[in-house]
């Protein structure tokens, strides 16, 4: 079957268009983006504003026309940290719904981060033992550990990337005591949540998922995405380390123009290399191995795995 995923993120929205059958490798078709911002587009009492709210109804309803002609069957859309924070979010998901016919659901901080997890383990398989994932958007941090498909912990955090640098580098470049506070409070945050991922138990390979860490992995000398999504690339925290003195001292046009960088992440890059750094940390892991699928593989997965059963997760109706 020909599957449609409409992701709707803090930052971007993605149409990812597959051919998937159960038990088989979902094959990617067609990749479709576009940058909404839409946590940008979030006014002080915390809710979308008529301007993000305008430009994400016009974003699925011209998302949803290619996936009709790119002959997708069904059309998964769903909607992650900037939807399910904003304080009316269910006004702006009733206004999508009518004016497209798509309805977004909204998943949990927790259901991504176990869904991302599945992703992991599936391309991982079961010889990669007990597995802890780390997955770094925008608006929240996933941090999942577990030896099955389902995730003994899975924790999800408001230490997105992009909210980090909207809360705490304001100015460009942020400057060598903001980075040196953020790091302190960092390293704060994550203290519980390290010890209730390191009580369960420990990890035989830990991985990093999300656009955050293939840059950050990129910019650290691994493989360009152009050598394809199996070769292996990994992230060390010694490397992570140099690149944040470097690239913290940089303006965000300056990063825009490193290879592996976009230019619409390039103004959060250093508050997501300062997240996966503390991540890092905490969890005392010198090196991840970087995972090229992620929530929106684990969404394919899931679906095809109780299709059979007639119950879908998430889409559109």
């Amino acid at each position: 079957m020909r599957l449609g995923v409409l992701d709707v993120g803090s930052n971007t929205v993605h149409l990812l268009v597959v051919d998937a059958h159960r038990g088989g490798h979902p094959t990617p078709m067609s990749s479709t983006k576009s940058t909404l911002r839409l946590a940008e587009n979030t006014d002080e009492l915390g809710d979308i504003t008529a301007a993000g709210a305008d430009r994400l109804v016009a974003t699925v309803a011209d998302f949803a026309a290619i996936a009709k002609t790119s002959g997708c069957g069904e059309l998964m859309a769903f909607a992650t940290s900037a939807v399910r924070d904003a304080k009316n979010s269910d006004a702006v998901l009733g206004r999508v719904h009518v004016e497209t016919g798509v309805r977004l659901e909204v998943l949990s901080g927790v259901d991504e981060a176990r869904l991302t997890f599945l992703a992991v383990r599936r391309w991982y398989g079961w010889s990669a033992g007990r597995i802890l994932n780390i997955d770094i958007g925008g608006g929240s941090l996933e941090l999942t550990s577990g030896g099955d498909e389902d995730p003994d912990v899975a924790l999800s955090l408001q230490l997105g990337a992009g909210r980090l640098t909207r809360d705490w580098l304001e100015a460009d470049p942020p400057g060598k005591r903001r980075v040196a506070v953020l790091r302190d409070w960092l390293d704060a945050e994550l203290t519980v949540p390290s010890k209730e991922l390191r009580a369960a138990g420990e990890w035989d390979r830990a991985v990093g998922t999300s656009k955050t860490f293939r840059s950050l992995a990129r910019l650290t000398g691994a493989a360009p995405s152009g050598a394809g999504p199996r070769v292996k690339r990994t992230l060390t925290s010694s490397g992570l380390r140099q690149l944040i003195a470097f690239i913290s001292r940089m303006t965000a046009s300056d990063r825009a123009e490193l290879e592996g960088v976009s230019s619409d992440r390039s103004q959060q890059i250093v508050a997501g290399a300062l997240v996966a750094e503390a991540s890092m940390r905490a969890l005392g892991v010198e090196e991840l191995e970087i995972c090229p699928w992620a929530l929106r593989e684990g969404l394919i997965l899931r679906k095809l795995d109780t299709e059979m059963g007639g119950e879908l997760m998430v889409g559109a109706r």
